[in-house]
């Protein structure tokens, strides 16, 4: 008699049949042309208790059962000042799906806070400095985040319209303050339409952002922008389908000849010096 398959085993078969196409194959994808993985790569991956993090951890998790080039990987929560019942729900939520995950606090919320002026991006900047301590602390190379398509593609179109300037977010990057560790974006090419489909088929709960200034609504600036650029690329969407696609592709494909100005590792350089050599 066939032995019954426990929910999570039922799920990763899903992933790997009628979720491949939405989910499995563009996370295989990102990882095979960005070479995000390398054999021998150790990788923190982080966990923040939102759909997107668990997903990926869930893909990570399967991925060292099945993937040609070995790694090891270790599953992070950090508890930046969650509130009981919030932690309570992270945690639940690791052990339904089976992650080995290690839990570890650090003090991210009090301080972010307690500042008058952009507090949401020192909070993100400061639990990306937690993680990576923490993951090199492990002996961890790499940090795995769970930023997707759209995130992608949302954050170009703010750098351009908020920000004035051309900035994607790079699916890998070398971290400036750990030298020789990097992170990576696994979930680049996964839509988060696909995400929340994955999360509502199973019945999952996770969190949003869960800190104390989103709960009474004083959210940073950047976070209502974004959701004018979700609420933009919709609106664009219903006469150009395509619309997500072409942002996306768009970043892959530069015209550096065109361009009147640019950085490179900081540095500023325009058109004028290089005007001869095109």
């Amino acid at each position: 008699m066939a032995r019954e398959l426990s929910p999570v085993r039922r799920m990763e078969q899903r992933l790997l049949t009628d979720l491949r196409k939405p989910i499995w194959r563009p996370f295989m994808r990102a990882i095979r042309d960005y070479h995000l993985l390398s054999p021998g790569d150790r990788v923190a991956v982080c966990i923040s208790g939102g759909k997107d993090s668990m997903l990926l951890a869930v893909l990570m998790r399967m991925l060292q059962r099945h993937s040609e080039v070995p790694f090891e990987a270790d599953y992070l929560i950090m508890d930046p000042g969650y509130s009981p019942e919030n932690r309570s729900r992270v945690e639940a939520n690791a052990r339904r799906l089976e992650i080995p995950y290690t839990l570890f606090e650090s003090d991210v919320f009090e301080v972010a806070n307690a500042q008058d002026e952009h507090p949401c991006f020192l909070c993100a900047r400061m639990r990306r400095g937690c993680l990576y301590g923490r993951a090199r602390a492990l002996g961890c190379n790499k940090i795995a985040l769970g930023h997707h398509y759209d995130d992608v593609i949302e954050t170009t179109l703010m750098a351009m319209l908020y920000g004035g300037q051309i900035q994607a977010m790079p699916p890998m990057l070398k971290a400036k303050n750990f030298p020789g560790m990097a992170l990576i974006r696994p979930l680049y090419r996964v839509r988060e339409a696909d995400i929340i489909a994955w999360r509502d088929a199973f019945g999952l709960e996770f969190l949003r952002c869960a800190c104390r200034l989103s709960e009474s609504a004083a959210v940073d600036e950047s976070a209502s922008k974004r959701q004018e650029i979700k609420r933009l690329i919709a609106t664009l969407h219903q006469t150009n389908p395509k619309v997500e696609q072409n942002i996306f592709n768009s970043i892959h494909r530069v015209q550096l000849d065109t361009l009147v100005g640019w950085k490179y590792l900081g540095e500023a350089h325009g058109f004028l010096e290089t005007i001869d050599q095109f």
